[in-house]
């Protein structure tokens, strides 16, 4: 498996370990300044947006992500991947989990210094049960 592939797939595996752990500033740490965002229904968003609603859900809910990666291709500085995701939110405090599911399509930039960074993020995630 080549070095960048590598590096991606701990990147993703790093990304959903903070956000079970609650780790706001190791996620972002994970995204390009210039990110853009899209989830179905609302207008593409920048990192700021990202930020606060990472911020507020995770006050909110307690995170368990499953994920397989289904797709991933390096091609110079640029890659992409296709995620499929299985989430439980949990209340803090109690109360009934929400369990979604989906796919994303990942855009990833490589640094001059040779990390990568999510670049764009497409998030299609639907409710389950």
């Amino acid at each position: 498996m080549p070095n960048d592939e590598q590096e991606i797939r701990d990147l993703v595996a790093r990304w959903n370990d903070a956000s079970m752990a609650g780790d706001v500033e190791t996620v972002l740490s994970l995204i390009a300044d210039d990110a853009v965002f899209q989830v179905a229904g609302r207008e593409p968003f920048g990192k700021v947006a990202f930020t606060e609603g990472l911020r507020r859900g995770l006050e909110q809910v307690r995170l368990d992500v499953r994920y397989e990666i289904e797709e991933l291709q390096v091609v110079g500085d640029f890659a992409y991947l296709r995620n499929h995701l299985w989430v439980t939110m949990t209340p803090r405090g109690g109360g009934v989990p929400m369990k979604r599911t989906g796919y994303t399509l990942t855009i990833l930039r490589k640094l001059p210094d040779g990390g990568w960074v999510l670049s764009r993020d497409a998030n299609m995630l639907t409710h389950s049960d």
